[in-house]
């Protein structure tokens, strides 16, 4: 079986490498294919590889090209994670919002409108070559705003185009052990959008154990969660919630804590990776050494600026976990074997108060016939309310993208709750666009010069 990782020449990518190492499925991935525009970071993972999968039981053949269309042809899974404007671009998209006064951060809010209108027109192409090359096959989308570019392309592929995302079995698994069933099936109930989405149960064994948790104040504070909302809040709304949903609880605090700190994530994550490409060319023997030291100090500091300083990240969290998604979802498609998934789906009903078109995050009983999204409850007015309002800043960042509409990017952003201005909105736009020559090219309906900048995360 044939995987395709596109951004093949990013940071994680040696993540799902490590997966299907230890895949013991007889119809297992044996052939991994690596894309990437950036021919340098390409040929550095590939060594990466190389020596993580030395002496392996059950080695993965691994193929890299600069050529898309020699990547997808054949392919049976195709992988998404590339980054439109690399790191670089996610430290404007920050950057710019944290000079307006309003979240810098490349999912959630301005920042994550900016990076969705700039990766849309990239990803829709490439949706389009998979269509003709790879008709076929299942496209598995981590590309940020995840929820977002999956909506996006399934006006090409439809229902074979899926959204995954780490953070709801992340929060499942630290809830489960908070409560002492570490390792224990959990049958999440959850509901959302990719980055904002709560927890409604926890089923263990056939009991809901989510009253016991929220019960338990100890219990609670043992988990991120607990410590980024505080027991009390959590308690009041008698669900847990995403983590990334402390930027719509705590926003002020947020803004405070980002602008606190000497460098955005963004900047944070630039400099470290650019240090290790430079090291890895430079003594390309200890390539895999190298990643791997990097990769823990970058897990180490994850969410660190709204972390409490003196509580370290579980090591059970590094790696979040998309890639044992991925390899869940994979496996489910390929050999009939029944899974149950939080995934990022077209609605069809799933969450009441959205379209049956909209990307929703939620559990999904996955078979060989694909996803199919189980009804989910979003009860609160509140929680209705922020999905909608995100949702409906989702569509327009779409729509604007696609067409090259001023007026539907500025409503984009000041729909998104996390901007509180018309104002604010229109000198967000502009200083996006002034920044972005993609963006630039898009709403000055004119062809980009040269190619996109496309790498991996």
């Amino acid at each position: 079986m044939r995987l395709v990782l596109l951004g093949g020449g990013g940071f994680r990518v040696p993540l799902v490498h490590r997966a299907l190492l230890d895949d013991e499925h007889a119809g297992r991935v044996d052939e991994l294919v690596l894309h990437d525009v950036d021919e340098g970071r390409l040929g550095t993972m590939t060594r990466v590889l190389a020596q993580q999968g030395a002496g392996a039981p059950r080695p993965v053949t691994v193929r890299a090209t600069a050529r898309i269309d020699e990547a997808l042809e054949g392919a049976d899974f195709i992988f998404s994670a590339i980054r439109v404007g690399g790191l670089s671009g996610r430290t404007l998209d920050e950057r710019i919002a944290l000079d307006h006064a309003v979240l810098g951060q490349e999912t959630v809010g301005a920042g994550g409108i900016s990076y969705g209108l700039r990766t849309v027109p990239v990803a829709v192409g490439i949706a389009e070559r998979i269509a003709a090359l790879a008709p076929n096959a299942w496209l598995i989308n981590f590309t940020n705003p995840a929820g977002l570019i999956t909506q996006a392309i399934q006006a090409v592929l439809g229902d074979r185009a899926i959204g995954i995302c780490d953070s709801p079995v992340g929060l499942g698994r630290r809830a489960a052990t908070a409560l002492g069933f570490q390792g224990a099936d959990v049958q999440l109930g959850y509901a959302g959008l990719n980055h904002l989405g709560w927890v409604d149960s926890l089923v263990i064994n056939g009991v809901d154990r989510l009253p016991d948790l929220l019960a338990d104040d100890a219990a609670l504070l043992s988990i991120e969660e607990g410590r980024l909302f505080g027991t009390e809040w959590i308690q009041s709304l008698a669900m847990l919630p995403n983590e990334y949903l402390y930027y719509y609880y705590f926003t002020r605090e947020a803004v405070a804590a980002i602008m606190g700190e000497p460098q955005t994530r963004g900047e944070f994550l630039l400099d470290q990776q650019t240090g290790f490409y430079q090291r890895a060319l430079a003594a390309p023997s200890s390539a895999y050494r190298q990643w791997r030291s990097a990769w823990e100090d970058r897990e180490t500091t994850y969410m660190r600026e709204v972390r409490q300083p003196t509580v370290q990240r579980d090591a059970r969290d590094f790696g979040g976990g998309y890639e044992r998604v991925a390899l869940a979802l994979m496996a489910a498609i390929a050999h009939d074997e029944p899974a149950r998934l939080v995934l990022n789906v077209r609605n069809r009903g799933a969450v009441e108060c959205l379209g049956v078109d909209a990307v929703v995050e939620v559990p999904c009983l996955v078979d060989a016939g694909g996803p199919v999204p189980q009804l989910s409850r979003i009860s609160g007015g509140h929680e209705r309310g922020l999905v909608q309002q995100v949702k409906a800043a989702e569509e327009l960042t779409i729509e604007a993208a696609l067409t090259g509409s001023r007026r539907r990017a500025v409503q984009a952003f000041a729909t998104h709750p996390l901007v509180d201005s018309v104002g604010v909105a229109r000198d967000l736009f502009d200083a996006y666009a002034a920044a972005f020559p993609q963006l630039g090219a898009i709403f000055a309906a004119q062809p980009v010069p040269g190619s996109p900048s496309v790498a991996g995360h």
